[in-house]
């Protein structure tokens, strides 16, 4: 995807493994597998992430690393760069949506880490098991960059677009987030526990529509093969694709994402309505 490069005014970005930016506010197959089931069907999603983390101590990421502007965190390497670029076009591409919603837009903050642990300020510790997760206490996207190494062997794709629809979708837990639609649904798991499981698969599901959403308002900067790329990395981490890989047999009551058809369905979705309307779908809002 032809993104134009990084606007660091338009973005919050910091690293826990070298410091934080100074702007204000803010594998054998069996072992690989293990890790990937960890962090995508247990860590990823916004709530049962910070189910899992809540109880560690609350430490602040600012005490971690040096002193990096955002502009030495972004040209830090080639994948903090690509995720620079894309939290500068995702910006960019959903704060006039939720200025003509009349919704108030807030910018999320990326913290690209490469350190195995991470601390964030809202959502307590976690680990690389953990995988990319949004924490809506803190509004932050926190992804260890060496999780792009295991997405591509898992996908067979070392290409961008699956990296990208990597951040697109824990942007799209920051939509719902601000939508107030992620408080809703965790009270709805409270109320009704015996729904937790598919009220997070849509949550999921819905993520997936928004990253597709993202990239078909983009659409004159998608390259050839890229949405083949978020296609197979959306099927390799499907929930039945990564216990079937685990040995295990498929139970969907444990499913907390959605299939691999299901994935690349909502992906697809998105990129082809390009409208958030069509995401609605999974919690028929409209």
């Amino acid at each position: 995807m032809r993104l134009k490069r990084f606007d660091t005014s338009k973005i919050r970005v910091r690293s826990s493994g070298g410091g934080r930016g100074r702007k204000a506010g803010g594998i054998g197959c069996g072992t690989l597998v293990i890790a990937l089931i960890a962090a995508l069907v247990f860590g990823v999603d916004p709530m049962q992430t910070i189910g899992a983390i809540q109880g560690t101590e609350q430490t602040s990421t600012q005490s971690q690393g040096g002193d990096l502007t955002e502009e030495q965190i972004c040209t830090s390497g080639p994948y903090a760069q690509e995720a620079c670029n894309a939290l500068t076009s995702l910006n960019e591409t959903w704060a006039p949506e939720f200025a003509r919603a009349g919704v108030n837009f807030q910018e999320p903050f990326l913290d690209l880490y490469r350190t195995g642990r991470v601390s964030t300020q809202g959502c307590g510790n976690a680990s690389s098991a953990a995988g990319p997760f949004y924490c809506p206490a803190d509004l932050g996207i926190y992804i260890d960059t060496g999780f792009y190494d295991q997405l591509a062997q898992m996908s067979g794709t070392g290409g961008d677009f699956a990296r990208l629809y990597v951040i697109a979708h824990e942007y799209g837990h920051h939509i719902q987030n601000l939508t107030g639609l992620a408080s809703q649904v965790r009270s709805l798991q409270q109320q009704e526990p015996r729904r937790s499981n598919d009220l997070q698969v849509r949550m999921e599901l819905q993520a997936d529509c928004y990253a597709g959403v993202w990239a078909g308002k983009n659409r004159n900067l998608i390259e050839r093969g890229d949405m083949e790329e978020g296609l197979r990395a959306a099927s390799a981490i499907g929930d039945d694709n990564l216990q079937r890989r685990a040995g295990q047999r498929i139970n969907p009551e444990n499913f907390t994402h959605g299939t691999s058809q299901q994935r690349m369905d909502a992906l697809r979705r998105g990129l082809e309505g390009a409208d958030d309307s069509v995401c609605d779908v999974y919690f028929n809002m409209r």
